[in-house]
């Protein structure tokens, strides 16, 4: 089927174009970009609406996998937002795979897996995976997240990633916060796994406030040793409490001495972990300059309660996978990360059964509605760092951009309407200003509702 895109404004950054023009899609592609209207199978009017490549989440936490299937909700998210490629297994988590009886199973291929079921049976989204370090690490034996590992147990993890590297997987994800354990010579002995193949590491660093700095300079010591990118994920909730400017700085310095070092931020002023991950050990109210009260659980029998003393030890106690939200992060500082060139859109999109952060489900028109509209940063950036950006750094040729022979992957959106729906007590609600969102050339949302749920597939990163 031919379908036309007409009378929209087109902004492609990874051709550095922005104009009124014409875009001809076929068999999956981009067939021309013109300024003509050719006869179409399907016309699509785009006037005055902005059209654009289908948007790219370099940061997310995939679906789960129950009974043999992938339990959609985030992918479902992704796409009514407006995202076509979604990256997950990041903070060093990869899914596990669940049976009949709800009995986990361990298996070192679970990564690959994944994604031979999006293969298989397609996905609301392109699904790329990272191997998660942590999941490998528990894999391996090495349960206690606060002890170091055995050889044997080091040896087997790096047995597994190496597979799953060898099988697709875009490269390896830690969650050194998470697994304080992990010491020097595992993560740099891990990460040396990507140098082979040039795979990029992406790290939840392992501390954030005033000791962040130090916590990046560990993870670009990776990206110097063995000449590999290194993502710094989620930054505003590293270095959001008035260290971005000097951190932005330190990352900049890396990148002028040869260091491929970039990072990436989510549009929203609170940070969500689970309420037993050791951001909460003890400390942490004072690292954050707060109460109990800055905590909110969003599920259990408190849901939507902020902590007190006994909320908070009653539910890190007997509830400890519960998801909160922290109101910590300070404005000015996400502002200042978006407003840097080296600095791209991740969701960090992580729901469990309908509960969480609205981030999953209202990142990218936030990004645009909270900062492109209020004129912090310019349409065409914008887009930029939800499109051509992301698709460099994960090295998708046909990604992220719409000139001819491109992935027909399309947003077609009004910038006056765009407007996140998702919020911190239901934070599912769809947004709204999205008119089309196209994968391969059909459409698989309208209206921020979706269409048609399978046009995704696995993208795998192979030599």
């Amino acid at each position: 089927m031919k379908t036309l895109i007409k009378n929209g404004l087109l902004i492609d950054p990874a051709n550095q174009v922005q104009a009124y023009l014409n875009l001809i899609l076929e068999d999956g592609k981009v067939v021309a970009v013109t300024e003509e209207e050719p006869e179409a199978d399907r016309v699509i009017d785009a006037t005055g609406k902005v059209v654009a490549p289908g948007f790219i989440d370099i940061h997310m936490h995939e679906d789960p996998v129950k009974d043999g299937k992938i339990e959609f909700c985030i992918f479902d998210a992704m796409l009514r937002m407006g995202v076509t490629t979604a990256v997950g297994g990041n903070c060093g988590i990869n899914k596990k795979v669940m049976t009949v009886d709800s009995f986990v199973i361990w298996d070192i291929n679970d990564p690959v897996k994944y994604l031979d079921m999006v293969e298989k049976d397609g996905a609301p989204v392109n699904v790329m995976l990272f191997a998660g370090h942590q999941y490998f690490r528990e894999a391996a034996g090495a349960l206690d997240k606060y002890a170091p590992v055995t050889k044997e147990q080091q040896e087997h993890m790096k047995k597994g990633l190496e597979k799953a590297l060898e099988a697709g997987c875009v490269g390896i994800s830690y969650g050194l916060r998470y697994v304080p354990g992990t010491g020097r010579d595992e993560f740099l002995d891990t990460a040396s796994c990507c140098e082979k193949e040039h795979r990029m590491i992406s790290a939840h660093v392992r501390d954030d406030e005033d000791r962040v700095f130090g916590a990046v300079a560990e993870v670009a010591e990776a990206g110097k040793l063995y000449n590999i990118p290194v993502q710094v994920s989620h930054i505003g909730s590293m270095a959001g409490f008035g260290q971005m400017k000097q951190l932005l700085r330190q990352v900049d310095g890396y990148r002028m001495n040869g260091i491929d070092v970039a990072c990436d931020c989510y549009p929203y002023f609170a940070f969500s972990t689970r309420i037993g991950a050791t951001t909460y050990d003890d400390g942490w109210l004072e690292r954050y300059h707060c109460d109990y009260s800055a905590c909110q659980l969003t599920e259990g029998k408190y849901k939507g309660q902020r902590c007190t003393p006994e909320t908070f030890a009653e539910m890190r106690r007997d509830f400890p996978e519960c998801l909160t939200v922290c109101y910590v992060m300070d404005e000015n500082d996400i502002r200042m990360a978006f407003a840097d060139p080296g600095v791209m859109v991740g969701s960090d999109g992580l729901i469990d059964n309908g509960h969480g952060h609205p981030r999953a489900a209202g990142t990218f028109p936030r990004f645009l509605s909270e900062f492109v509209r209020k004129g912090d940063i310019s349409l065409y950036d914008g887009i930029e760092k939800m499109t051509a950006a992301p698709a460099k750094r994960l090295g998708l040729s046909n990604k992220g951009r719409l000139n001819v022979g491109a992935d027909a992957d399309v947003v077609i959106f009004d910038m006056e309407k765009i407007q996140d729906g998702a919020n911190f007590d239901d934070p599912m609600i769809p947004p709204t200003g999205i008119d089309y969102v196209l994968i391969g050339g059909e459409v698989a949302a309208k209206d921020c509702k979706i269409v048609k749920g399978d046009l995704g597939t696995a993208l795998r990163k192979l030599s």
